[in-house]
C-alpha cells in the first residue's frame, strides 16, 4: 500500500475510535452477546434489535485497542438493515480481507476496506475480528435457541 493511502486508512480508524457508531442502549434486544480477546484486553458486547428478518438497530460497546473499537464501529454502520444471512456473509468477506485471502463477492465494504492494513500486523487481527466473530456466535446461538452468547477470540 503506498504512503498516502496508509494515511488515510488510519485517519478512517482513527475516526471510528474516536467516535464509534452503535452506541445508543438498545432496550429488549433480540441477540445479546459478548466477546473477549484475551491476548490483547479488548472485550465487547454487542446487542441487536431486529425488525422482522432485518437488524433494526445495534448496540456495539467495546472497551480496547483502536483497531477492535473501530471495527465494531464499523460493524455497527454496516449491519443495519441487512438479514442475518447478509451479515454472517459479510462477517466472511471481513476475515478473508483481513487474512488476505481472495474475496469472490463484489461487495461495497466502506470504512471496511480500511481494516486491510491490519493484515501487516497478524497480531492485531484478532482486535478487528472480535465484534464479528461475536456478533456471528450470536447468530448462530440465536438459530439454536439462544438469546445470549459469550465469545473469545482464544
Amino acid at each position: 500500500m503506498s504512503g498516502k493511502l496508509d494515511e488515510m486508512y488510519r485517519d478512517i480508524i482513527m475516526e471510528h475510535y474516536r467516535f464509534p457508531r452503535g452506541t445508543k442502549n438498545i432496550r429488549n434486544p433480540d441477540l445479546v452477546s459478548e466477546g473477549q480477546n484475551p491476548a490483547c484486553g479488548d472485550e465487547i458486547e454487542i446487542k441487536v434489535k431486529m425488525n422482522h428478518d432485518k437488524v433494526q438497530n445495534v448496540l456495539v460497546h467495546c472497551a480496547g485497542c483502536a483497531i477492535s473499537v473501530a471495527s465494531g464501529s464499523m460493524l455497527a454502520e454496516i449491519v443495519e438493515g441487512k438479514s442475518l444471512d447478509e451479515i454472517k456473509k459479510i462477517a466472511g468477506i471481513v476475515r478473508a480481507l483481513l487474512k488476505g485471502e481472495e474475496i469472490s463477492e463484489d461487495i461495497d465494504l466502506g470504512d471496511l476496506e480500511a481494516l486491510k492494513g491490519v493484515r501487516k500486523f497478524p497480531v492485531r487481527i484478532k482486535c478487528a475480528l472480535l465484534s464479528w466473530t461475536t456478533l456471528v456466535d450470536a447468530i448462530e446461538a440465536r438459530e439454536h435457541g439462544q438469546i445470549t452468547k459469550t465469545s473469545t477470540t482464544e
